[in-house]
């Protein structure tokens, strides 16, 4: 008899030991490993205490055996939730609390989660096991913010104060002076660290959402809430970037940067505080600072990914598995490095540091070189394709008076695009192409003016490039071929049959029509000039007024078909036409316009102080 009364004491403590050993075994190793060694730990580990559960609940659920089960079953769920198995967590949470009701003689909870816990909770206030439901509870919190379910904290959020608060002073100081004991079953996580993460993790990502929502004074109380608490420094950066966003959303420029200086100054890796800040310069139109938060970018995204730090006490549960949200996710996500790199070498061609940008330009070349087209598409999948690089790069090499450079690129994308030119291209009206073309046929017709576009555009740089090297025979002979191309394009009105792209044809800009018609008004003012300069004036007056029609912003055709007028004797003809050339006023931005179809810097160029003389000379004395 005594034997027998013996034996439940004996496997009691049999199942303390293999517990704590476990828990023991975790903290050994668990933070010297890589995460594929943790991921590995983890999966061991978390089948070990699933057996161990499983041999505690082959018996009746008794008094003395409850807390130890609730203890095993909490260390059982941290290990399922740390490996995303959230499911699995949750049913473990239903098994434990409807056995110690039926050892209570309660009846089971409904399973709404709000009302059950609020059940179990009152079921269990004044009882042994009033701390160990707790733990539970903070599991559950962490299940809701790993699967993004913030409305069901929010209607718990009164129960989950009060209880923790309780959890974090009286519950878990008693359990701290009797942790040595060594019939104390041991916990693999503890419940106080793990509360402060789930505290100022609940405060960003709902911070996160409703700043998402567009309520920045609301979202902005909370992060400020989540800063006042204790946090490793990567969600106290966090807090800074998005009260940084808040700040940005209502208008207040200089104190978003502040905000992102903060988040830089408390975690050096927070690279969104670089990204958000570059498009609050961008947004101020303070080019040099953006240049600047552009490099800086591209510098911390070629960095080796910096190891997520760690409060000790939570390894198993990282802040990277609660804080997952949509809403979180948009405000942290950066561009990739060679999309940095391109905005970086654009942005600084566009705005006069050309040599700058022409180097940006041939090291991400570079690297597209050394690396699959595959990988580069799913690594940077904004990125302009090669060929508009290509072309970019090469309009660039120009202004820095590199025209051989220009030349082979451009001969590239001839090569590349030339056995893939459609026969003919039909451009149609918005309204009609809307109702008349699906997906699939939209982007194939896109891909075919495309490559028509890229080629002419190399046409049209090589002719740059040969006009700047005054071989005016060849730059000819690449002008025209770049209008030759465009002679496959037909534009189709409503109700009319196609017809052959005319000078006459404008659309509103950035449409392909406008592209196209640009690229012809450039290529027949550059055969214009080359006109002029062999001495064919009646032919250079003919291609640049052309130009005019295609193109009628065109500063170089409207300067030198006047020049041309002049030349001819009509010089009245001439002043009205410079003068119109000086009054117009640009509604796009350089920025607004492919780099490769700005006009050239290059070649022959008129002097407009010069020109003014040559009118004044027209006025009577």
């Amino acid at each position: 008899m005594a034997h027998k009364l013996y034996k439940p004491v004996s496997l009691l403590d049999t199942w303390i030991q293999e517990n704590n050993n476990l828990v023991n075994k975790w903290k050994q190793e668990g933070g010297m490993n890589t995460w594929n060694q943790d991921q590995s730990n983890l999966k061991c580990l978390s089948s070990e205490f699933h057996k161990l559960l499983m041999k505690i609940q082959g018996v009746p659920l008794l008094a003395d055996h409850a807390q130890l089960e609730l203890t095993v079953m909490y260390n059982a769920c941290v290990y399922s939730v740390a490996l995303s198995q959230f499911s699995e967590a949750e049913l473990l949470f239903a098994q434990a609390t409807e056995r110690v009701l039926q050892m209570r003689g309660e009846k089971p909870v409904t399973s709404d989660p709000p009302v059950f816990w609020r059940k179990i909770m009152k079921s269990l206030k004044d009882t042994d096991l009033n701390a160990s439901i707790h733990w539970l509870l903070c599991l559950q919190w962490a299940v809701w913010l790993a699967t993004c379910r913030l409305k069901m904290i929010l209607e718990l959020q009164e129960e989950l104060s009060s209880a923790l608060d309780l959890l974090c002073t009286e519950v878990c100081d008693d359990r701290r002076r009797k942790g040595k004991s060594p019939d104390t079953p041991l916990l693999v996580l503890d419940p106080r660290r793990l509360v402060e993460l789930l505290r100022v993790c609940t405060l960003i990502a709902h911070g996160a959402e409703k700043l998402s929502e567009g309520e920045s004074s609301e979202a902005l109380n909370d992060l400020q809430n989540a800063s006042s608490l204790p946090a490793p420094r990567t969600l106290v950066a966090y807090t800074h970037l998005l009260s940084g966003s808040c700040f940005a959303h209502m208008s207040h420029p200089q104190m978003a940067l502040q905000c992102y200086r903060k988040a830089l100054e408390t975690d050096c890796h927070c690279v969104s505080a670089l990204y958000q800040s570059m498009l609050v310069y961008r947004q101020l139109r303070n080019t040099p600072a953006e240049i600047q938060a552009l490099r800086l970018l591209h510098s911390a995204l070629m960095l080796p990914s910096a190891t997520e730090p760690v409060i000790a006490g939570t390894h198993l549960l990282s802040q990277s598995l609660l804080l997952c949200s949509q809403s979180l996710s948009s405000f942290l996500s950066v561009p990739s490095a060679l999309s940095v790199l391109h905005s970086l070498a654009l942005k600084c061609v566009l705005h006069g540091r050309v040599s700058e940008g022409v180097e940006h330009y041939l090291d991400l070349l570079a690297v597209l070189h050394s690396e699959d087209q595959h990988q580069v598409s799913s690594k940077a999948p904004h990125l302009p394709r090669l060929p508009e690089l290509y072309l970019e790069a090469g309009a660039a090499l120009l202004m820095v008076q590199r025209p051989d450079d220009c030349i082979t690129l451009c001969e590239e994308v001839i090569n590349t695009t030339q056995d893939l030119l459609p026969e003919r291209v039909v451009l149609e009206e918005p309204e009609q192409k809307g109702e008349a073309i699906n997906g699939d046929v939209c982007a194939e017709h896109e891909d075919k003016v495309e490559m028509l576009l890229w080629s002419g555009a190399a046409y049209l740089l090589q002719g740059h490039c040969h006009t700047h090297l005054k071989d005016w025979k060849q730059a000819m002979t690449h002008y025209t071929r770049c209008m030759n191309l465009l002679m496959k394009v037909r534009f189709k009105k409503i109700g009319c049959q196609p017809q052959i792209l005319s000078a006459d044809m404008v659309d509103e800009q950035g449409t392909d029509l406008c592209v196209l018609q640009r690229l012809k008004g450039l290529s027949l003012c550059g055969r214009g000039i080359c006109f002029i300069q062999t001495d064919q004036l009646r032919e250079a007056l003919r291609d640049l007024q052309l130009s005019l029609q295609a193109f009628p912003e065109c500063v170089g055709a409207g300067l030198w078909c006047g020049e041309v007028l002049w030349r001819l004797g009509r010089r009245q003809e001439a002043a009205a036409c410079w003068e119109k050339t000086w009054s117009f006023t640009t509604q796009s931005t350089a920025e607004n316009i492919r780099l490769y179809l700005q006009e050239p810097q290059t070649g022959p160029l008129l002097d407009s102080i010069e020109l003014r003389q040559k009118i004044q000379e027209l006025v009577p004395t």
